[in-house]
């Protein structure tokens, strides 16, 4: 009888250490699922922004029979580029003229191919204007090319629309972005009747620059310069823990 008791106490300490360890380790298992247990979501805001900044580019190119009548040329119509330019509140401490670009125009044969014979030489300028009111440079490069009119060879190039506070900007619309993807994962959270627990992961993805009312998108990003009322949109995704 003593002998089946000596077993038995033994085996019963045995089992009740089991019972421990085993409750031990749903404890655990249960805390680290608990922990591990994460909500994934996309943050966006978005921001519209008027340009601050316009940039119009153009050149002047004149052909004539010899290098120094193309050079005369474009000379004489330079002064009735200015004009005009006054004309619309641009004075020629505004304008930046670049170096002069030439090139001899070669005579071409019955077949298409290029002779050594010069027919002429094509003589062109650029220039650039810059101001910060961007609808006078917009109504500038829309109706320059009436210059042709004056007997002005001018060629202009699209004008281009900055917003010179875009780095600050970019900073701003990141971190609403970054909490409108707190707010849904809260709300998440609250819809299942947990609460939610700290960042796990942060990443920003590419900022999205485009016109005012336009649905673009890129997954390189998108910087518009074409237009004056843009849209800068930014998105977030963030892993939260949840508790």
């Amino acid at each position: 009888m003593e002998t089946k008791n000596t077993f038995i106490i033994p085996a019963s300490i045995i089992s009740i250490s089991l019972l421990i360890a085993v409750i031990i380790f749903v404890s655990v298992w249960k805390s680290n699922q608990s922990a591990n247990q994460t909500i994934t979501v996309t943050g966006s805001a978005k921001q519209e922004i008027i340009s601050d900044l316009g940039i119009l580019r153009g050149s002047i190119s004149v052909q004539q029979v010899s290098a120094e009548a193309a050079y005369r040329e474009l000379q004489r119509q330079k002064p009735a580029l200015l004009s005009y330019l006054a004309s619309k509140g641009f004075s020629g401490d505004k304008i930046e003229f670049f170096t002069i670009n030439s090139y001899p125009v070669f005579e071409l044969n019955a077949n298409g191919y290029q002779t050594n014979i010069v027919r002429g030489y094509v003589y062109n300028q650029r220039m650039e204007i810059r101001s910060t009111d961007v609808n006078k440079i917009k109504e500038v490069s829309l109706d320059i090319p009436s210059l042709i009119e004056k007997g002005v060879s001018f060629a202009v190039e699209l004008p281009e629309y900055h917003y010179t506070k875009m780095a600050d900007l970019k900073v701003e619309v990141q971190a609403a972005a970054a909490k409108d993807a707190m707010i849904r994962a809260q709300k998440i959270a609250e819809a299942t009747g947990r609460d939610l627990g700290p960042v796990r992961s942060a990443r920003m993805g590419v900022l999205q620059i485009t016109p005012k009312f336009s649905n673009q998108i890129s997954d390189y990003g998108i910087n518009d310069l074409s237009s004056i009322e843009k849209e800068i949109t930014a998105v977030v995704n963030a892993s939260f823990e949840i508790e």
